[in-house]
């Protein structure tokens, strides 16, 4: 994927779901992996050419694991001129080490969600972009059907009343292959995730799942997506354009 087609998929998406208002100051969550790089680029490159006016920061919750190396993140964001902050936590420590979690994920998320958000608010921004992409949001759907009983996803944008902060999801269109295509042609400084519980997770069965699917019955994918898009799910907001 070339950068002109990763500004469209954003921007896309941007439009539809009406994610940024004039003099937002957005904060990217990067995680360093492959998925927030790519984010930080789209919303580098749109910034300097959408017509309503945003300010744009970077954020990291490092987790506290060993050797985590963000250099390569912060000399990415010294030269595209974005403020870049690391906010240091224990939460590795405290999953693995003290109440040694046997299924860490959903604590995991509830506590680096809580860092960022507060983290993002001291900075100064209104509103949070999250790198998940199409893959991540049928994946999530499957989750959902086969583990809690109801047909539910990521929501393009969500408002947290009690943090009076924004979240947006701006690739929501982006395939994850295509991110891997846009990873390997700009050579993007990815961090390796130290988490010992990556690649063996339920969202690593769905991820397979999805393959599977789409392997077996061809197109399965797209629609699952499209299922989603038009299935008025509780809290997805209205789309002010239908160009899908």
């Amino acid at each position: 994927m070339k950068l002109q087609q990763l500004f469209s998929f954003t921007r896309k998406a941007i439009d539809e779901y009406n994610m940024i208002q004039e003099g937002d100051h957005i904060a990217v969550g990067i995680s360093g992996g492959k998925d927030s790089l790519t984010l930080l680029y789209a919303l580098h490159g749109l910034k300097r050419f959408y017509p309503k006016k945003f300010e744009l920061s970077a954020i990291t919750v490092d987790l506290g694991y060993s050797d985590f190396d963000l250099t390569p993140v912060e000399n990415l964001c010294r030269e595209l001129d974005v403020p870049y902050k690391i906010v240091k936590t224990d939460i590795g420590r405290i999953l693995f080490e003290e109440r040694k979690e046997s299924n860490p994920c959903s604590l995991c998320a509830k506590m680096r969600k809580g860092a960022l958000n507060e983290a993002v608010k001291e900075m100064g921004c209104n509103k949070v972009a999250y790198a998940h992409h199409k893959d991540d949001i049928i994946e999530t759907m499957l989750l959902s059907l086969i583990f809690e009983g109801r047909f539910h996803s990521f929501s393009p944008k969500t408002y947290l009343d009690r943090m009076d902060l924004t979240v947006i999801r701006p690739m929501m269109f982006v395939d994850e292959a295509d991110v891997i295509g846009f990873k390997n042609k700009y050579n993007l400084p990815v961090v390796k995730n130290k988490c010992s519980v990556d690649g063996h997770t339920k969202r690593q069965y769905a991820k397979e799942l999805v393959k599977q699917l789409n392997t077996e019955h061809n197109g399965a994918k797209e629609r699952m997506f499209t299922a989603i898009l038009n299935g008025d799910i509780a809290g997805w907001p209205e789309r002010t354009l239908h160009t899908r």
